[in-house]
């Protein structure tokens, strides 16, 4: 691991131009080459097996396009875009919100060792040993956009983190492309959403070649002023809406609700829940099947559970 500061010739150039980009970056592996091509994928966690599909789909083919893919190595559409990448035999790098020496979440373990390995990087602007908490993830992504040339929005319910990303992205001046859903489906309302305000229609991994083929040659710009101008509006406005996650009913046992509550964020396995509550790890594999049970958690992976 290297640390390197924003004066230093290997700091990423893409981040020069924005303002409220970190001091210092620490990488594992490389930076990605801002004389090539790069793409951020991102999209929900609790994603659909399409949203998963697709962002596998995507990475994959710009990949081996010789586009550089980048994303935050979070659950579904994070993971997938990455894996995509690699199976495309090309360069990715996960920006974490947590020190670059910690695979969060561990469930991607395998994607963590493998990104430096093939070519990649793994970068945070946090020291190292610094857990991951929930408000360092939304301030990631200014570095996510900050590095790509075009954010691909793979899936995305209508309150989305994602869609801080994209409010990035466009106060940026990028591209944003989302992935059509279907009609009524809650995995893509935010994505079909953004089509709706004015985002590029992500019909094929071809026609994002084609775009970033055009940029380079006119600097054309697909994603129109006055597109970007509503959308950016729309986003900002939507954040004083009415929250529609799952909330904790005012009756719930109180043990479930500090296990619900350890949730907040992104999955856990079930002996950090037991450490960090103070129970057996099967006392806190019963308290979380209950709140399975009860629609305000769902089990990932074998042990690993995330808030609904």
């Amino acid at each position: 691991m290297r640390y390197v500061e924003k004066g230093d010739r290997d700091y990423p150039q893409q981040l020069l131009p924005y303002e409220r980009m970190p001091a210092g970056l620490y990488v594992i592996g490389k930076f990605p080459d801002p004389e090539r091509p790069s793409v951020a994928i991102v999209g929900a966690r609790n994603c659909s097996h399409y949203g998963y599909q697709e962002s596998f789909r995507f990475g994959k083919a710009l990949a081996a396009a010789g586009v550089q893919i980048i994303s935050g190595m979070a659950r579904g559409c994070d993971a997938a875009g990455h894996a995509g990448a690699l199976e495309g035999g090309g360069a990715t790098f996960a920006v974490l919100g947590c020190g670059a020496d910690i695979c969060y979440p561990p469930s991607n373990h395998d994607l963590y060792i493998q990104i430096p390995q093939c070519g990649g990087g793994i970068l945070s602007e946090y020291e190292p040993g610094t857990q991951a908490l929930g408000w360092h993830f939304p301030i990631r992504n200014r570095i996510i956009s900050g590095l790509a040339d075009i954010i691909l929005v793979a899936e995305a319910r209508k309150k989305s983190g994602s869609l801080i990303t994209v409010e990035y992205a466009l106060e940026q001046g990028k591209s944003v492309y989302a992935i059509p859903g279907r009609n009524r489906d809650p995995f893509s309302e935010g994505s079909n959403h953004l089509i709706a305000q004015g985002a590029g229609i992500a019909a094929s991994p071809e026609l994002l070649l084609e775009e970033l083929s055009a940029m380079r040659i006119r600097r054309k710009e697909p994603f129109r002023k006055e597109n970007r101008s509503a959308l950016l509006q729309s986003l900002k406005s939507e954040k004083d809406a009415p929250e529609q996650e799952t909330r904790l009913a005012d009756d719930l046992d109180p043990d479930l609700r500090k296990f619900a509550e350890m949730l907040e964020f992104d999955e856990k396995n079930i002996y950090e829940l037991a450490e960090q509550s103070g129970v057996s790890p099967a006392q806190a594999n019963r308290f979380m099947l209950e709140l399975c049970a009860a629609g305000y958690a769902k089990e990932v992976l074998p042990g690993y559970f995330c808030r609904l």
